[in-house]
């Protein structure tokens, strides 16, 4: 039997480190993660999923807010209700 080396693990806490505030954290994956789904070059090396890509590029500290972390949350909640205020 062959013994196969440990898979190392990202998890939210790894990222959370890095990133104090959980929606903010959720909302910097989600961006990143469409970037990666639409083709932008991965900044860790990764064969798995892109949110799982995204995930640890955060937690390697490679992908993060450029400016403070209050404005970046208001103005996605601002896009959303723009987005939603939207007839369909």
């Amino acid at each position: 039997m062959l013994a196969s080396a440990p898979m190392a693990r990202v998890t939210v806490e790894d990222c959370l480190i890095h990133e104090e505030n959980r929606f903010a954290l959720v909302i910097l994956a989600a961006r990143r993660t469409r970037q990666l789904i639409k083709g932008a070059p991965a900044l860790v090396h990764s064969r798995n999923r892109p949110i799982v890509t995204a995930l640890r590029e955060i937690a390697d500290q490679k992908v993060y807010f450029s400016r403070p972390v209050r404005g970046a949350v208001e103005e996605y909640i601002i896009e959303t209700k723009a987005n939603n205020d939207t007839p369909v």
